[in-house]
C-alpha cells in the first residue's frame, strides 16, 4: 500500500481571505498566527483538518482557517467534536474555545470528551473575562473582581483550567502564553502528536475588558522569575540563572526553594508520564493565580485507549457475530428489546 505525500503549504495556505476581526491588540492574534505557521510543519492537509468553536471572541477562530470548521452553540463544541471524531478517525479535529465558553454552560460537555479521551485537540484561550458580551465576570475570574454582573466583586471560587481537566482525568494537559509564540507552537505541537483528548489552557490577554490580567507572570522582564518552565525528565527549576527551584516535602507538599539552599539533587524531577495524576495535581495548584510563580508546559501526557477506536473495535465486533442490524425494526419495536 502506497500512500501519497502531503504537499508542502506555508502559512498562507492555512489562512482563509475572511478578514481577521478582533480587538485591535487581542492576543487571540498571536494564537492564530502561531497554529497558522505550525501547521505547515505538521505533514497534515486542510481538507483533513477541522476546527470547532463554541461561543465567545475565540469562536471566530473557523473563519480564518482555510479548512472545514464549524462555529457551533455556546459550550456544545466538545460535545459536536465528539460525533465528528468518532465517525472519522482520518480528520485532525481541534477545539477553540474560550474559558467562559468551556467552563459555564460547556463545562458538562468538555470534562466527558475528557474522561472519554475522544482524540481531539482543545484550545482554551484564558482571559479571566467574558470578552464577547462586553465584560462580565467568567468561571476563571479572580475573588472580588469587580465587573458589569459582579459590581461589588464577584463571590465566586474560579476555576484552575489545568487542576479541571486533570481532575477529569485528561490523558494530556498542558498550559501556554500568547507573549511567547515558540512556547505555544511546541506546545500545540505535544498536543497535535497526542492521540487522545488533549486540553491547552492559553493564558491569552484582552486589552479591552481585562487587560493585564497576567502581565505580572507573562510580561517580558517577568517571565524568567515568575514561569516555571516544565520539560519532562528534568529538575524544575526557573530564573534568570535557575536559581530557583521547586521540591516535595515528606508531606507531599510542593514549595519554591532557592537552589543554593538545597541542592539541586534536592529538586522535583517532572515526570508527565506518571500515570497517577497526583503530582501534576499538585503543581497546577503551585500558583494560586497569575501574580506568583506559574507552571507552564506540559503537566501531563499519558497513554489511555482512545475512545473512538475502542467503540469502532466494539461496533465491529457486534456486526460479526450478529451481522448488519435493522435499525428500522429497531424503531417499530416495543419499549424492550432483548441484546445477545
Amino acid at each position: 500500500m502506497t500512500t501519497t505525500a502531503v504537499p508542502p503549504t506555508t502559512r498562507k495556505d492555512w489562512a482563509s481571505d475572511q478578514e481577521v476581526r478582533w480587538c485591535p491588540g487581542c492576543g487571540d492574534y498571536s494564537i492564530l498566527a502561531a497554529l497558522q505557521m505550525l501547521l505547515p510543519d505538521l505533514g497534515v492537509r486542510r481538507e483533513n483538518t477541522v476546527f470547532l468553536s463554541g461561543i465567545g471572541c475565540a469562536a471566530r477562530f473557523p473563519y480564518y482557517m482555510n479548512t472545514y470548521g464549524l462555529h457551533s452553540i455556546h459550550g456544545r463544541a466538545p460535545a459536536i467534536a465528539t460525533g465528528l471524531a468518532t465517525t472519522r478517525p482520518d480528520l485532525d479535529v481541534w477545539v477553540v474555545t474560550g474559558d467562559g465558553d468551556a467552563l459555564s454552560i460547556g463545562g458538562n460537555h468538555l470534562m466527558h470528551a475528557l474522561r472519554r479521551n475522544v482524540r481531539m485537540t482543545i484550545l482554551m484561550f484564558n482571559n479571566q473575562i467574558y470578552g464577547l458580551t462586553k465584560g462580565q465576570y467568567s468561571p476563571t475570574s479572580e475573588i472580588a473582581k469587580v465587573t458589569k454582573s459582579t459590581p461589588f466583586g464577584s463571590l465566586d471560587t474560579p476555576f484552575n483550567p489545568v487542576s479541571l481537566a486533570l481532575g477529569a482525568e485528561a490523558s494530556f494537559v498542558a498550559r501556554t502564553h500568547d507573549m511567547d509564540r515558540q512556547h505555544m507552537q511546541e506546545v500545540f505541537r505535544r498536543a497535535h502528536e497526542h492521540d487522545g483528548a488533549a486540553f491547552v489552557e492559553v493564558y491569552q490577554n484582552c486589552n479591552v475588558f481585562n487587560d493585564g490580567a497576567f502581565e505580572k507572570i507573562t510580561g517580558r522582564d517577568a517571565r524568567a522569575s515568575m514561569l516555571i518552565p516544565l520539560a519532562h525528565g528534568q529538575p524544575i527549576r526557573f530564573g534568570s540563572d535557575g536559581e530557583r527551584g521547586v521540591v516535595q516535602r515528606s508531606d507531599g507538599r510542593l514549595e519554591i526553594v532557592d537552589v543554593t539552599e538545597v541542592g539541586e539533587d534536592a529538586l522535583l524531577v517532572h515526570d508527565e508520564s506518571r500515570e497517577d495524576p497526583g503530582l501534576a495535581f499538585a503543581l497546577s495548584r503551585l500558583s494560586r493565580g497569575p501574580f506568583e510563580p506559574t507552571p507552564v508546559g506540559v503537566f501531563r501526557a499519558v497513554r489511555r485507549p482512545e475512545y473512538g477506536t475502542e467503540m469502532a473495535r466494539q461496533v465491529a465486533a457486534a456486526q460479526e457475530r450478529k451481522g448488519l442490524g435493522d435499525l428500522k425494526a429497531l424503531l417499530r419495536s416495543g419499549a424492550t428489546w432483548t441484546v445477545e
